[in-house]
């Protein structure tokens, strides 16, 4: 088949790399592209203005944009123009891809107080950033509602890996604080986010539209910074003193894999403890 990767950063560079490792022709798209591994045929594009001509032959495109900026304005150039222009593009060539996946995330819900968050929850953002992801979710599913194309939102947690060591670098520097009400925390890791999206858009039954996409437990961050200390030796984080409901951080839900586990897919690292020691291990590379 032919893969088509609009935001070809570190998790699209691992995606892509995934379907070339099984014999598929990849082409991504990003403003660097000779910073793309052989694999991959980049191609210079800047999503948010607009989408170059595409290969006549696409039959997977996967959208995984990032944000240079933690702005509404920067995230609705990213999401919103980028999902945009890729369909606007598909449209422009007449091309209807089996699959397109979108890489959302779980910002699309509120705080649930600690409740188990599903794809059946309500999508409640209280925040731009999970705003803006539904209006892009929202457009990829009335864009191709009508066509041969299955769209797929993938609604990840928070991305760990090779190379985003920012707990691990505050917990060691002992700049790290225990929040003073107990918070979990729905991680990812990078190379499971990657094996989801390869999974999602190859596998033979017809995908939901919707997937939660997190590992198999929702941690208090206070469990993850302890562990980390014990890992690398360090003193243990101090908790902060109790301040309020902020003290809770930016919200508190457990966020559930089930639907996705249900369709066969096994995580690597089902917890934050394999995900981490491989980390600390040294294992995995960052794509530039």
């Amino acid at each position: 088949m032919t893969v088509l990767i609009a935001g070809c950063g570190d998790l699209g560079t691992e995606v892509g790399l995934r379907f070339a490792a099984a014999g598929h022709d990849v082409v991504g798209l990003r403003r660097s592209p000779e910073k793309l591994p052989a694999e991959i045929k980049g191609v210079s594009a800047d999503l948010s203005v607009a989408v170059p001509e595409l290969p006549e032959d696409v039959d997977i495109v996967v959208v995984a944009i990032a944000a240079d900026a933690s702005t509404e304005e920067a995230y609705r150039a990213a999401y919103l123009n980028g999902v945009r222009n890729v369909l606007d593009a598909l449209d422009r060539q007449s091309l209807e891809p089996q699959r397109i996946l979108f890489v959302s995330s779980t910002a699309v819900y509120k705080d649930s107080g600690g409740a188990v968050v599903d794809e059946s929850t309500p999508t409640e953002p209280t925040r731009f950033s999970g705003k803006v992801l539904v209006e892009a979710e929202d457009l990829l599913f009335s864009r191709t509602r009508g066509t041969n194309t299955l769209p797929i939102s993938l609604r990840l947690g928070g991305i760990y890996g090779p190379g985003r060591t920012r707990l691990i670098d505050q917990v060691r520097s002992g700049k790290a604080v225990i929040p003073a009400q107990p918070r979990h925390t729905n991680r990812v890791h990078r190379d499971d986010a990657a094996a989801m999206i390869v999974h999602l858009t190859t596998m033979g039954a017809a995908p939901d539209s919707v997937y939660v996409g997190v590992d198999d437990y929702a941690a208090e961050m206070g469990d993850v910074m302890r562990f980390l200390a014990s890992e690398m030796g360090c003193p243990e984080p101090p908790t902060a003193a109790p301040d309020g409901a902020s003290d809770a951080g930016p919200g508190d839900k457990r966020c559930s894999n089930k639907r996705l586990r249900a369709n066969g897919f096994e995580l690597t690292f089902p917890t934050y403890e394999e995900g981490y020691r491989a980390l600390l291990a040294g294992e995995g590379v960052r794509h530039p």
